[in-house]
This record gives structure tokens, sequence and C-alpha cells, in this order.
């Protein structure tokens, strides 16, 4: 049996809501063990009485930080020396950093040259550099998203329609070079390899368009053939199959 993998989970509690602890955890069990599991704020501020409620029963270990100065977080800097502490003293293969702030930014890119991943977790309002800097990033309005067939879903989590995404460059160039990379002679790339390879160039997840798989939004935005065989699914850009005639 493979060894597991191990992440350190450090929450931003000022900027990430308690409500949103258990889809995190569900999300971070696909790639390894959560061993560590810490938040970080001013547990005495009224603002947190939501974590305190979920800190005992998600194991959590909850980190005191005061506001030193008023104006100034704290908070982030008590995070970022625990993260470079944790670096090189624990034997891990990823963190996961709970904020939409940042501040985070340089840190994810300090972690992430030592070779390991980092999975970010954050609200819509978090800017993109933090963003792109992940190995992975999720919008919070995005997990947890109803059954389509059940209740009317957040409209923060609605999905992309066909021309949103189109209208998307970088997403479209993103898909083309994925498949780019991963075609046969015939243009012909496995689904599968497509999103390794989009998955290892960006922090991309079809959920922070609305959609719960790949297959599923290269279906909505029509840009690509698709074909199965042997239960695998196959795409092929119809732009390049255009120039080709074939």
């Amino acid at each position: 049996m493979p060894e597991e993998s191990h992440i350190a989970l450090l929450i931003d509690a000022d900027n990430c809501p308690a409500a949103k602890i258990e889809v995190i955890l569900d999300e971070l069990a696909k790639f390894g063990v959560t061993n560590i599991r810490r938040a970080y704020g001013n547990w005495k501020s009224t603002g947190l009485k939501s974590w305190e409620q979920v800190l005992h029963e998600y194991a959590i270990q909850p980190v005191q930080q005061f506001a030193y100065t008023k104006g100034k977080n704290a908070t982030d800097s008590a995070m970022i020396i625990d993260a470079m502490d944790l670096l090189y003293t624990q034997k891990l293969d990823g963190f996961c950093l709970a904020s939409s702030d940042s501040d985070f930014t340089p840190l994810v890119m300090r972690i992430r040259a030592n070779g390991l991943k980092v999975f970010g977790f954050g609200e819509k309002k978090t800017p993109m550099p933090f963003v792109n800097a992940c190995s992975k990033f999720l919008y919070l309005e995005n997990l947890g998203m109803p059954d389509p067939a059940s209740e009317k879903p957040d409209p923060a989590a609605q999905r992309k329609n066909a021309k949103d995404l189109k209208g998307d460059a970088k997403l479209v160039n993103m898909l083309r070079a994925g498949i780019e990379a991963a075609a046969d002679d015939d243009g012909w790339a496995p689904l599968g390899a497509v999103g390794s390879h989009i998955s290892n160039v960006s922090s991309f997840d079809p959920r922070n368009y609305g959609y719960r798989k790949l297959s599923d939004l290269i279906s909505e935005i029509g840009l690509f053939e698709t074909r199965k065989s042997s239960n695998h699914i196959y795409l092929r850009d119809k732009k390049a199959t255009r120039k080709t005639g074939s």
C-alpha cells in the first residue's frame, strides 16, 4: 500500500468561514491525511465565535494571535512563521492555506519552490495572484454545491454558460494547450492526461466555473470534439480539425 501524503492545514480564521470547514477537509482527504490542523486569530474577538464552535469537532488547534497594532494583521505573520517552521521541521507533502488574503502569495511560492503542493481555499474576492500561485485553488462558494435537480444553488456558485466560457481567453488557451501537449498524431488527447497537464501548470478546477467535472465543462464550451473508447474519453480541438480537414 502506498504511503499516505501528509498535509498541513493552516486557516486564517479572520478570512475563512467556519461553515466551510467540513467541505475543505473532505476535499483535502482526496489528496492525503491532514495531520496538522491549525486556525489562527484573536480568539478574544466576538467575530470568531462561529469558529470556536467547530474547533473541537474537527480537531483543529486554535493559535492565539493578538492584534498588536491597530490596522495591522498579525495573524498573517503568525501563519507565515509557522508555515516556514513546519516546512523545515516536519515531513510534509503539502500545505493547505485557507484564506482570501493575497498576503500569502510569497509564502505559497516559497513552499512550492521546495517541491510541495499548496492547496488554496478562499472566497471569490480572493486576489488572482494568490489563486494563480497555488497548485490547486477552490472557491469556497463552489464547494458543497447542491444537486441541480434539488434545491436552487447559491447564485455565487452558478455555472458559467458556453458564451462566458468561450469568452474566457485564459481558460480556452489553457484547455487547448493541455490537449496539444497530450495529443497523438491525429490530434486526439485522453481527458485524464489533459487534466493532469492543466493541473501541473495552473490552479485550475472546473468547480470554480460551476462544473463538477472537467468533462462537463468541455461538453458545455463546445470547442472540442469528444469520443469514447474503452471507457476513456478523448478530446480534439475543433479548430485544429478545420485546419487539417480531417
